[in-house]
């Protein structure tokens, strides 16, 4: 009999480390998380520390293990997603802390937008970069975060001996091999993997950032997601609760597993219908298609980012779960709503949207820290409007209904976008918290007019993860190990009757932005 072996998805986020090992039907037989921790020195300065995460990581995967009830040397090979966080170590390649403290914060968190001004330089540029990048510049990516500490924190700069991605870098951490993804290059440090591309240093040069090649020691070339990188190291290994005969696979960035774990399966001619919509604390919308499409305000082109044969086009809400949260908080009255507020809102707002819009005058702009797409624009801060003097307990529950709302027109406004562009979205593939929201799935149906793909896979980012490890130990391509697991879907059609109320409010949601999503 042929020994079962097993493959292991780690999932780096904002505020926990996950691991999940799966069987190779695509099973999730064991998962287990902890906690990440955040330092915040100041107004828009986000950082975390790579020993923390790395605790983090090995208590999950050891307990994801044991909740398996296999064996470790049965965990053949691993992958990881992350958030597009930045590593700094210094030319020892030990951690090398930002700011002072027992973790040592030496990761600019991908939230972090300190660089605001720089991202601005960069876009003032009109480089060829910025056709990848829906043309404008992000504080959240690499490039503008390091010209940041090279113009405040010189010496810090100059000490740099490796900044890269925390995904790439958990891949050097677990087998000493330095091999950087197409996923994390393209999308987060203006690399370009078209044949003879690669980096731009007229680019470079025009922000003065030609010295960051060699500073964070970057590749000349990209590597395959799902490409072998290596085996575990012995000390990894043991850290881990692994062994040595572990395969590490090359990774990719968290949004990117959770399409790969719902969309990728579904990945085909027609796949210009499809949206992959990875809704969380922050929400991103990837689509992939085999012809190159610039959009305005989104992210992409970006080819082999999800994928060989495919290229992603990325739009995201830099605040959605985490702006839920921040409501609930904000308001008295959402301690009147147990340990579960978020599940009872959903009922609640479910039976009174059985009556009619719960709050036709009230209407919430959600950007509260700046909209990625497809404004492109940092500064943008959120907006109340239609406030009126009633019980704090309605008043709470009407913005709450509002703020739902518009995360789910922020997602429209972006699907438009992407239509006008060589797309013609009209199916939805919803995963992440908001996948297990009654309300939230039922807006992203009835508020988009989109069909809503459910997938069965209880953890898809773990498993778009995992997939990029089986694809690596058995030499096969991350789409037809997609195809061949197969999980099972429902299928949420939008409801005809409410598409009056939600052209309503989608009318009154744009002009909060004075004309610019015209």
């Amino acid at each position: 009999m042929t020994e079962t072996h097993y493959s292991l998805g780690v999932d780096i986020g904002t505020g926990s480390a996950r691991a999940g090992v799966f069987d190779d039907r695509g099973e999730l037989l064991g998962e287990a998380k902890a906690p990440i921790a955040m330092h915040r020195p100041q107004e828009h300065h986000v950082e975390q520390s790579t020993r923390d995460i790395w605790r983090a990581i090995c208590d999950a995967t050891r307990r994801a293990v044991d909740a398996a009830g296999i064996e470790p040397a049965r965990v053949k090979s691993l992958s990881v997603s992350a958030t597009c966080s930045l590593v700094l170590l210094d030319r020892q390649h030990r951690p090398l802390a930002l700011s002072t403290g027992d973790e040592g914060w030496n990761i600019i968190v991908w939230m972090d937008h300190r660089a605001t001004a720089e991202a601005e330089l960069c876009t003032a540029t009109g480089a060829a970069p910025l056709a990848n990048l829906g043309g404008v510049m992000s504080p959240e990516m690499q490039i503008p975060k390091l010209m940041w500490l090279k113009r405040n924190r010189p010496a810090l700069y100059d000490s740099i001996g490796y900044a890269g991605d925390l995904g790439d870098w958990l891949g050097y951490h677990c087998t000493g091999i330095d091999r950087r993804s197409v996923c994390t290059l393209a999308c987060k440090w203006t690399f370009d993997p078209r044949p003879n591309r690669g980096w731009d240093r007229d680019f470079l040069a025009q922000v003065d950032m030609t010295d960051v090649l060699e500073r964070a020691a970057l590749p000349a070339s990209a590597a395959a997601v799902g490409e072998p990188l290596g085996p575990l190291s012995e000390t990894a290994a043991a850290e881990l609760g692994l062994t040595t005969d572990c395969l590490f696979a090359v990774g990719m960035i968290d949004a990117y597993a959770g399409a790969m774990g719902t969309l990728g399966r579904s990945l085909d001619a027609h796949s210009a219908h499809r949206l992959a919509v990875i809704a969380g604390t922050s929400t991103c919308h990837i689509g992939a298609q085999p012809e190159r499409r610039e959009v305005p305000g989104v992210w992409g082109p970006y080819p082999g980012a999800l994928c060989d044969g495919f290229v992603a086009n990325e739009g995201g809400q830099s605040l959605t779960g985490a702006l839920l949260d921040h409501i609930v908080a904000l308001f008295s009255a959402g301690s009147d709503f147990g340990d579960d507020p978020h599940g009872a809102l959903s009922a609640l707002l479910l039976e009174r949207l059985a009556e009619g819009d719960p709050a036709p005058e009230l209407h919430v702009r959600p950007d509260f820290i700046g909209n990625r797409s497809p404004l492109a624009d940092p500064e943008l801060r959120g907006a109340i409007d239609g406030l009126t003097l009633e019980s704090p307990r309605e008043t709470f529950i009407k913005v709450y209904w509002a703020a739902a709302t518009a995360l789910v027109y922020g997602t429209r406004a972006i699907i438009e976008r992407m239509n006008a562009n060589g797309y013609a979205i009209d199916t939805l593939h919803l995963s992440g918290g908001h996948n297990r929201s009654p309300l939230l799935r039922k807006l992203y149906a009835d508020g988009t007019g989109c069909r809503v793909v459910l997938s069965e896979a209880p953890e898809p980012v773990l498993l778009g993860a995992a997939i990029i490890a089986m694809a690596a130990r058995r030499h096969e391509n991350p789409l037809a190990v997609a195809r061949s697991l197969a999980p099972g879907e429902d299928l949420l059609e939008p409801d005809a009757a409410a598409r009056d109320l939600h052209d309503k409010r989608y009318a009154a949601f744009r002009q909060l932005f004075d004309g610019r999503l015209d």
